[in-house]
Formats: C-alpha cells, structure tokens, sequence
C-alpha cells in the first residue's frame, strides 16, 4: 500500500516534498486530511532516472489543495504525494520495493527478469516474486565513455586500463561484466573501479580514469558535462560479440546513440535494455490503476516531452513491451481499456 498519513505530518515532511509538489499544498483547511505517500527509487542525481523520476512523481501528485486538472493544475491521482528519491539504481530498487522501503522504483528490465526467475545476478537468492510493472519507459543506451583523443578505439583497447564499471548494487555493474566477457574479457584484464556516473566523470576528467560504463537514457547529464568540457569518445559495442550478446541474453537489443546527443562526439553503435517502472503485487489495484492513468494524462505527456530528452521516448504504445516481468493487475486494467493489451 501507498503510505497514508494525515496533513499534520507535512511539517517534518515539507523539506523533502517541495521540490516535487512546490506549493500545491498551501492553503490547506486545518481539518486533517487523507494524503497517500508514493516514492520512486530513481538513481544518482547525475544520472537520468532522477529526472526522469522528478517528473513523474510531479505529474502524479494531486494533494489536497492542488487546483484540479480541468483548472490547469494537476491531473494525478487525488490525495498522491509522489517523491522521486535518489538510489544505488536497479538492483538496489528492487530490493527496497520488495522490503516495502519503497513503493516503486526504476530498474533495467534485464535486472527486474532475474529477480522475479531468481536467476542471473538473483541465483540462489529468494525470487522477488510480488515484483510488477507499471511501465516500460525508455531503451537505455550502454555508454562506453572515454577521454577525447585516448585511442581507445574498441572494448579491446581496454585491457590494462582504469576502467569503472559503476557501483556495486547498480545493473550497469552487472552488464559490464557481461559485455566485457562477449569480448573474451574480465574485470581482471583491466584496472577495475567501482564508482558512481558522477565520480567516475569527475575521475575521467582530472585523469584519473582512462573509462567508464554508464547505462542511461541518453543524454545523461554527467557524459553530457564531460562532453562539454573536457572532451569524449563514445567507444561502440558491436560487431559479431555484440550480436552473440543479444542472442544469449533476450533483454540485451541493438542501439544507437546519434550523432549530436552529446557536443562534438559522433554517435556509435551499442546495446541497450529497457528502463521500467516497477513497484510490488502488495499495492492496491485501484492505486496501480490511478497512479497509470496519470501516467498517459495528456498533461503528463507535456511535461515530458519538455521536461528531458528522454521523455519523448516514453510511449503509451511502447508502456507493455520488453518488461522481464508481469504488469501489475491495476496497471493491467488500464492497458486493456485503452486497447494497449487485448
């Protein structure tokens, strides 16, 4: 279940809302009333699904006090304070949905699959079987980042270098080690760090560090600051290892990042997998069901189309694809009244 606590308890509360709900809940009668807490795990602050997090979470609140859609206010669900908190990304947002830490959270949909099979990276580990999807959101874009002019040409090329491979508890960790072994490579074949997108871009920059992985949306905001700064190579991740990768592992597909997503680097060939919205089969149906109507509202679809570049990616036709897991029955409902689903 969503949180429920009464308005008496905003004051403690205020600091960490007000950035997400601003101040829709001034004015507010002093009869206590019925708010329902919701959080989304996102990731770091330097990565894309904070953003991404911020904007639904500000789409989805209606507390009361808020002006009604009709008004031009907001169109979530009534009584929802929705708050996108920053996280060690997937893996440690799907431990937190299924502690009840959390009520949803982002996570890589290769990451999502072996929690609920209680494989991969969740092999001999207790399946997280009340795992469900709200939403497929995004394709995220393997970024293999290194510095302007390092001849670092191919995955190849790494071998012996300062690579990081991003923090323990993140599913870039666990792709890394994946993409690295389809090359016929090991942690033990570079000199391998484990650091957040945002140290291992300030790491890069002083140089300190010869690479790093990141998996995100592009742009993510970290590259796109070395971008614009420092200088970068994006290195691609393909040819026969890379297909052999997709083959093996179905949540792996092709992708590109153009030219132009970040200043002055030419775009490349890689893999990605989905970014989805989870929470667990415990919320209620009728939340579930209210927290993806405002999801699709037309006026969730405005601000995110201007909100961050990947937000145009997220499509009401696209929200049931390549998941790894079950929708859950209110996301469900939904998606079958708007002809999503059959």
């Amino acid at each position: 279940m969503g949180i429920k606590r009464r308005s008496a308890l905003l004051g403690g509360f205020g600091a960490a809302i007000g950035a997400t709900v601003g101040t829709a809940l001034g004015g507010l009668p002093a009869a206590a009333q019925d708010i329902t807490f919701f959080r989304i795990g996102t990731g770091g602050t330097a990565g894309t699904y904070f953003p991404i997090g911020g904007l639904i979470a500000n789409a989805i609140s209606n507390p009361p006090g808020s002006r009604a859609c009709a008004e031009g206010g907001s169109c979530g669900v009534p009584g929802l304070v929705a708050t996108a908190v920053a996280s060690n990304g997937s893996v440690a947002n799907v431990n937190a949905i299924n502690s009840g830490s959390m009520q949803s959270g982002f996570t890589q949909s290769d990451v999502a699959y072996w929690a609920f099979n209680g494989n991969g990276i969740y092999e001999g580990r207790p399946k997280v079987e009340a795992l469900r999807a709200i939403a497929n959101l995004y394709p995220e874009s393997f970024h293999l980042v290194v510095r302007k002019g390092s001849g670092i040409k191919s995955i190849k090329d790494l071998k012996g270098k300062r690579m990081s491979l991003d923090e323990p508890g993140s599913g870039t960790l666990v792709d890394a080690r994946l993409i690295l072994a389809a090359y016929g490579m090991t942690e033990k074949d570079i000199k391998a760090e484990y650091l957040k997108p945002q140290q291992s871009a300030d790491k890069l920059k002083d140089g300190a560090l010869d690479a790093f992985f990141s998996v995100s949306g592009w742009p993510q905001g970290a590259i796109a600051e070395l971008a614009a700064t420092t200088g970068i190579d994006l290195v691609p991740i393909d040819g026969p290892e890379a297909e052999k990768l997709i083959k093996e592992f179905s949540f792996f597909a092709a992708d590109e990042i153009p030219d132009g997503a970040y200043k002055n680097v030419p775009g490349v060939k890689t893999v990605s997998v989905n970014a989805i919205w989870a929470t667990s089969a415990k919320q209620s149906e009728e939340l579930i069901y209210n927290i993806t109507a405002a999801l699709w509202n037309p006026n969730t679809r405005k601000l995110l189309d201007s909100g961050h570049a990947k937000g145009k990616a997220i499509k009401l036709e696209t929200a049931t694809k390549g998941l790894g897991i079950p929708l859950h029955p209110g996301a469900e409902k939904f998606y079958k009244e708007k002809g999503v689903l059959k």
